[in-house]
């Protein structure tokens, strides 16, 4: 099999979106810091868990949502618990199954500390864009990630942790 280099145009794009990324990360990670005291996968995860159906989720589903190893999400989410923004219930249908359920205090903390994430998001990336950058920014990743979903490019859950399924989610 022959590799297919990078154009130098290619490469320009790939490493400016790679800077791009990570400055982006740092700056919603310092703000979110000290904000709220947390780092943005936490925050994410209270995100994830106020937009789900009575602000719950399965384990699993949290962890493919959030693309972080089971492991991962376990040690967040008792992180989590013991600050009392999430709490772990039981599974109804499956007995080794278990659920997050973002709590009052959680939610509390998401509405307070959303308008300085979301100031943060715009000022570090959407300031710097025009009304047509932005829907380029959108069409463009869009794309990326419908081809990276498509099913013939979809890992198999040996590959990637969070995609392993067991039963039934619960309700």
């Amino acid at each position: 099999m022959t590799t297919r280099w990078l154009t130098s145009e290619e490469q320009r794009a790939w490493r400016a979106y790679i800077a791009a990324t990570h400055l982006l990360e740092d700056a919603i990670d310092r703000q979110l810091q000290q904000d709220a005291g947390m780092p943005h996968l936490y925050y994410s995860i209270l995100a994830n868990l106020s937009e789900a159906p009575d602000r719950q989720l399965r384990m699993t589903d949290l962890a493919e949502k959030s693309k972080i190893t089971r492991s991962r999400l376990t040690y967040a989410v008792s992180r989590l618990e013991k600050d009392g923004l999430v709490r772990r219930e039981n599974c109804k249908w499956d007995g080794r199954g278990s659920i997050a359920a973002l709590t009052d205090e959680g939610m509390a903390v998401l509405e307070r500390t959303a308008p300085g994430h979301v100031e943060t998001v715009r000022a570090s990336l959407f300031d710097h864009l025009s009304k047509e950058q932005v829907g380029q920014l959108e069409e463009i990743f869009a794309q990326v990630a419908g081809a990276l979903a498509e099913e013939g490019s979809r890992p198999t859950p040996d590959e990637v942790p969070w995609r392993r399924r067991s039963t039934p989610p619960c309700s």
